[in-house]
């Protein structure tokens, strides 16, 4: 019995010094990144709003004191310093004075995720426990409707096994739908039924009701139309991944899977009326879902080169012309005012 207890306070202890090493890790890699960097771009603290015009809003993920704070710059110069505000997110996005911040806190145990509804001065409306790690949000383009995305296992769209919950919220009635999954689904015009069904990329249309996000089932990704009145989707085009609407609301911007089995993806859009698609001139892998800055141009986020859990975001023409253009170094999750 004593030789059992010592074994099983060794074990205790061990397992102690592990999480201690973890969290100190964790720390140093922190500290680390919050240094600013020589050469990188000027931040400075500053009050921000949602009704500020011709202004973007972004993740800061430029090393320093205000890295994964909300940050904004004018939208003709995006190079220019830029104002952080004291939020801080994973994921952020914005649109008609609302906003919504979804933010992961690690902890010794467990992580903590949660989704922070915004008004119009950044502060908190309302808070949300998230099921899983922040992946994607949208906001509609008259502010009442908000979408996330989480993953619930595994880490991201290239692991081995990740399922996905997406949820929807009334900013109106305060009405949260904590699951696509219970709508019906329409596919190649028949019901459709299966218990592999996960959605993620909401993107909305203006009228309040339609949205477009990407239904996985049976290993295949399709884009999908929705109604929120009527709780249904049905399929429209395969291998779409992460839509994102154009302001006109005639085409969907998308990630396309080009490697079957990889995590390898190109740019694209696609004409709604006619689901033709045309290849954006990005040639790098884009895991993001991107935004349009305006009926012309989408903005994403690619991995910064030789920074950990770093990115930039780049531009390039929706017509499949042009080159991609670096936007704003060091920053990721798009909205522009």
């Amino acid at each position: 019995m004593r030789r059992r207890l010592l074994l099983l306070l060794a074990a205790v202890l061990l397992l102690a010094g592990l999480a201690t090493g973890v969290v100190l890790h964790a720390a140093a890699r922190a500290d680390r990144a919050n240094r600013p960097q020589t050469g990188g771009p000027a931040v400075s603290a500053g009050k921000l709003t949602l009704d500020q015009k011709s202004r973007l809003l972004f993740v800061n993920a430029a090393p320093g004191p205000h890295r994964t704070a909300v940050a904004s710059v004018p939208s003709r110069d995006p190079k220019a310093g830029r104002t952080a505000a004291g939020l801080t997110c994973a994921r952020f996005y914005a649109a008609a004075g609302t906003g919504v911040c979804l933010q992961s806190n690690p902890g010794v145990l467990r992580q903590s995720n949660r989704a922070l509804l915004l008004d119009a001065g950044l502060r908190t409306r309302r808070t949300f426990p998230l099921a899983g790690t922040p992946s994607r949000a949208r906001v509609s383009p008259s502010g009442r409707f908000v979408a996330w995305t989480v993953f619930v296992s595994g880490e991201s769209y290239s692991s081995a096994f990740f399922s996905t919950r997406t949820s929807i919220l009334d900013t109106r009635t305060m009405r949260l739908t904590p699951s696509l999954e219970t709508f019906s689904v329409v596919k190649d015009g028949k019901p459709y039924h299966a218990s592999d069904i996960n959605f993620w990329g909401v993107t909305f249309a203006s009228d309040d009701d339609t949205f477009y996000a990407t239904l996985n089932t049976a290993k295949r990704t399709y884009l999908v139309r929705g109604s929120l009145s009527r709780r249904t989707v049905t399929t429209l085009a395969q291998n779409v991944e992460c839509p994102s609407l154009s302001p006109d609301g005639t085409r969907v911007a998308y990630k396309k899977r080009v490697l079957s089995g990889a995590a390898l993806w190109h740019e694209y859009v696609l004409d709604l009326r006619t689901l033709h698609e045309t290849a954006l001139a990005e040639r790098h892998s884009v895991d993001d879902q991107a935004t349009w800055l305006d009926d012309r141009t989408v903005a994403y986020a690619l991995p910064a080169d030789g920074t950990v859990g770093s990115s930039d975001l780049w531009s390039v023409p929706a017509d499949g012309t042009g080159t991609p253009r670096l936007l704003v170094p060091g920053a990721s999750s798009p909205a522009p005012l």
